[in-house]
């Protein structure tokens, strides 16, 4: 496959490349300097000259609390960036994949969510990837995927962040007395590794349309945590806390666990359970050494 990817310096982008090149497909990494998903004829052009096969779209614009202060930034990017790629691949006769979030849902449901519940989103960002959602498989001619993830973490940190998860907490745990996270935020942590092999095997399978993409079973963050140090041997005084215990508004949905429903019927098998990845990332070698703040583009 020819396969161009957006958001190629990301997190999630870098491994989605990583992993497509590695299986022998052609890869057109295009990272923020290379497409502005927000402009049309940025999108138009790039993809023009890559002429792909297929277009994964990661980029994204996230921070929750600068999404509240410019949810006009927010949609241009996650909403009418959706839009742009998907015109952009009707016109080459690409097909398409749109990357989202399990921050579509509000969280109240009390168990994993699957592709049949209907999103409510709490925050700018839930809602501007819930319209990109839309705006991807309406523009759409060719086949198009949608996926969603949960707690991601991959092999460089993300692009906005300067960290992921679990790089910030191994900071913290070094630099830090004691360490706080909070045990009443659900979610299903899952390596971006683990998301580039099932999503290739989704489009091999050629069964578009909405799919969750996410680590079998859910934890806290606290319990992510736990599982973290006992796996790296960090003695680091490790305490509960609830999102209450800290400033600002919360935007999390408290239980954004996501289940794979879709991805089983389709591959017959399930993705790991979120213990096994983690012990997989680790032993992989990924996190040797946190990166330093703000290495990874």
């Amino acid at each position: 496959m020819r396969v161009a990817v957006l958001g190629a310096t990301g997190q999630l982008g870098t491994d989605l490349a990583a992993h497509f090149a590695a299986s022998g497909d052609e890869v057109a990494r295009l990272g923020h300097d290379a497409v502005r998903v927000e402009d049309a004829a940025s999108v138009r052009d790039a993809l023009a000259a890559a002429r792909p096969e297929v277009v994964v779209n990661t980029a994204a614009f996230h921070p929750l609390g600068r999404c509240e202060e410019e949810p006009e930034r927010a949609f241009a990017v996650n909403a009418l960036g959706a839009r742009h790629v998907a015109r952009a691949c009707r016109e080459l006769g690409a097909r398409q994949v749109f990357v989202s979030t399990d921050y579509v849902f509000d969280g109240r449901a009390g168990r994993a969510y699957s592709e049949e519940d209907t999103p409510r989103p709490i925050s700018v960002y839930g809602a501007s990837k819930l319209a990109g959602e839309h705006l991807a498989l309406a523009e759409a001619a060719a086949p198009a995927w949608v996926i969603r993830v949960s707690a991601i973490y991959g092999r460089v940190p993300s692009r906005a962040k300067g960290d992921n998860f679990l790089t910030m907490i191994l900071r913290r745990a070094r630099e830090q007395p004691e360490v706080r996270v909070v045990d009443d935020e659900i979610v299903s942590p899952t390596p971006t590794a683990e998301i580039a092999r099932a999503l290739r095997e989704l489009l091999l399978a050629d069964r578009p349309g909405l799919y969750h993409l996410a680590c079998e079973g859910s934890c806290s963050w606290h319990e992510l945590t736990q599982v973290l140090f006992e796996l790296r041997g960090i003695d680091t005084p490790l305490r509960a806390a609830r999102t209450s215990d800290f400033p600002g508004p919360n935007l999390r949905p408290a239980h954004s666990a996501l289940e794979s429903r879709r991805y089983r019927e389709v591959c017959g098998h399930a993705l790991p359970h979120w213990r096994d990845a983690l012990a997989a990332h680790l032993a992989s070698g990924a996190l040797a050494e946190a990166p330093p703040r703000g290495a990874a583009g």
